[in-house]
């Protein structure tokens, strides 16, 4: 009776041999102590709340990630914009003069090619996200990007040229700069959302980077979004812009034969170029302080994380080499166990045949 109660005992504790066996044998695989909390007994409060926290971390990193990638495309295009205006602005100093016709014509036919590379800039899009279309960020902040120069704003500027007379310049600026300005549905090449529907007054799309810190980092493509234009302006930089273009696109040489008054629309659409320039130049500033502040978010984020995330292993993951070390240690018991279940069973065989 008694060798029986030996081989229950020893055959009890080769079976809790095995099962710790095969419970090192797959943390040594997955690196971790278990698969639920219960593995990590008391730690468990602190390794869920530092889960929380790295996954508060890393939804602020995706958020700052995208808004980054948008930032950067929109830089891009907006340096070309201002490319594009800072060129017409010096070009449109050279059209002074009846005996230079022929420059007149070449300027006035890239000021309506511009208009149009101008308003395919404005539609750009960031995967697959219209970038200057505020919140309808499926559809393009201008409808007809190809006609441009050809309807609404452009024709209208480009008709207000025409009535040049030589006495009527500041009227014609005027109404120029007005008809820049219209919101109105056969006037504006904006859509109707940025020019009368909700987006005409909504603010610019923004993130939250870090706790309670919002950092807004929209452009629009028809307003302003961080600066305030000066100047001979309509207080836009995009409209000011397309004004400048469609007014060049409307010149002709007969115009240029007006002596002062084609000087002074000139010298006034040089201003409305100048408004746009300057805008332009700080809405890009503007925007390279938000990259910046996002990018500094995201290192902090990623610093954090990266402490949060050697605590946590701290608390789940095993000590590999320990753990190794405890797993030959408890093969070798295993073994010595098997060794006294057999000496034990010889011994029952033995005194049964006794």
């Amino acid at each position: 009776m008694t060798s029986i109660n030996l081989t229950g005992r020893i055959d009890l504790n080769a079976i809790l041999l095995r099962e710790r066996l095969a419970q090192l044998g797959e943390q040594i695989s997955t690196g971790r102590k278990g698969n639920t909390y219960a593995a990590i007994d008391t730690d468990a409060p602190k390794a869920i709340d530092l889960r929380a926290e790295i996954g508060r971390r890393e939804a602020y990193k995706t958020s700052i990630d995208q808004a980054l990638g948008k930032i950067r495309i929109t830089q891009t295009v907006m340096d070309r914009l201002a490319a594009i205006a800072e060129r017409h602005q010096a070009n449109v100093a050279n059209l002074m003069g009846v005996s230079k016709a022929e420059a007149i014509q070449i300027q006035a036919q890239q000021a309506k090619a511009d208009m149009v590379e101008v308003a395919g800039l404005l539609n750009e899009k960031f995967s697959g996200e219209y970038l200057f279309g505020g919140s309808d960020t499926h559809n393009p902040p201008i409808p007809d990007p190809l006609n441009i120069a050809d309807t609404g704003m452009g024709a209208k500027i480009r008709a207000e040229i025409a009535k040049l007379d030589g006495g009527n310049t500041a009227g014609i600026l005027t109404a120029t700069k007005a008809i820049a300005e219209s919101n109105a549905a056969d006037t504006s090449p904006f859509s109707v959302f940025l020019s009368t529907g909700d987006g005409s007054a909504e603010g610019r799309r923004n993130l939250l980077g870090n706790n309670d810190e919002r950092i807004a980092y929209g452009v629009f493509a028809n307003r302003n979004a961080a600066v305030i234009s000066s100047g001979d302006t309509t207080g836009s930089w995009a409209r000011d812009l397309l004004r400048g273009l469609a007014s060049i696109a409307g010149l002709t040489p007969e115009k240029a034969a007006m002596g002062e008054g084609y000087a002074s629309l000139i010298a006034g659409i040089q201003q409305g170029l100048k408004s746009s320039v300057n805008a332009l130049a700080l809405e890009r500033g503007a925007l390279g302080v938000t990259e910046a502040r996002l990018e500094s978010l995201n290192t902090l984020h990623e610093s954090v994380t990266t402490s949060l995330s050697g605590q946590l292993s701290n608390l789940e993951e095993v000590d590999m080499a320990k753990t190794i070390t405890t797993l030959q240690a408890t093969q070798t018991q295993l073994e010595a166990s098997y060794r006294a279940i057999s000496i034990a069973q010889q011994l029952s065989l033995t005194r049964f045949l006794a």
